[in-house]
C-alpha cells in the first residue's frame, strides 16, 4: 500500500507540474477515479500528506480549493523520474491537452465573499491568467445573500462583465 501511495503522491505532483495554473480537488479526483488509479479516500489521504510535507500548497475560497506544487514539490519530483509509469504521463498529457480550456476557466474564474470589518459583506470577482490578475474586483454587498448572487452571477456572466468594463474604459 505504501509503494502505491507513493505512486499516487507522484502523479498528483506530476499534474500540478504539467499544469500551468492550479488544479482543484475536484479536477485531482476525476482524473484518478477516471483511470480508475485508485479510490477517493486514498486520494484525499495522498493530497493531505503532499500538503502536510510541504510539497503542494492550497489557496481556499468558500467553495473551492487551488492546489499549487511548491518548490520543494517540484525537487522530490525530480528526484523520481523513473517512479512514474510512461503511461501514467500519457494519460495525464492526455487528459490536459482533451480538458485544457475546461480545467483553466474552472481555477481562473474566481468569485468570493467575505464579511468586512463594517459587518458588510464584499463579493470579490477576479479572472486570473496563469496566477496573473486580469481584473480583480471587489463589490460592497448590503448582505450575505447579495455577495453570495454577486459570486454565483460573475461564474456566469465574467464575459459580459469584463468585456463591459474594457468597452467603457477603453472607448
Amino acid at each position: 500500500m505504501a509503494e502505491a501511495l507513493t505512486q499516487y503522491k507522484l502523479t498528483i505532483l506530476y499534474m500540478l507540474d504539467k499544469a500551468d495554473f492550479p488544479l482543484t480537488n475536484t479536477q485531482i479526483s476525476n482524473f484518478m477515479l477516471d483511470k480508475d488509479y485508485t479510490t477517493y479516500f486514498t486520494i484525499q489521504q495522498a493530497i493531505s500528506e503532499l500538503i502536510d510535507a510541504g510539497l503542494m500548497r492550497t489557496e481556499s475560497t468558500h467553495n473551492n480549493t487551488h492546489y499549487y506544487i511548491t518548490p520543494a514539490g517540484r525537487e522530490t519530483l525530480s528526484y523520481f523520474p523513473d517512479k512514474i509509469s510512461d503511461a501514467i504521463k500519457t494519460d495525464v498529457l492526455d487528459y490536459f491537452a482533451e480538458n485544457n480550456m475546461k480545467l483553466r476557466q474552472e481555477t481562473s474564474i474566481i468569485a468570493d465573499y467575505y464579511k468586512t470589518t463594517s459587518q458588510e459583506f464584499a463579493a470579490r470577482c477576479q479572472i486570473k491568467e496563469r496566477s496573473h490578475p486580469l481584473i480583480d474586483l471587489t463589490i460592497t454587498a448590503r448582505s450575505k445573500a447579495e455577495a453570495q448572487a454577486i459570486c454565483a452571477n460573475w461564474k456566469a456572466r465574467h464575459e459580459d462583465v469584463y468585456g463591459y468594463l474594457m468597452d467603457l474604459l477603453i472607448n
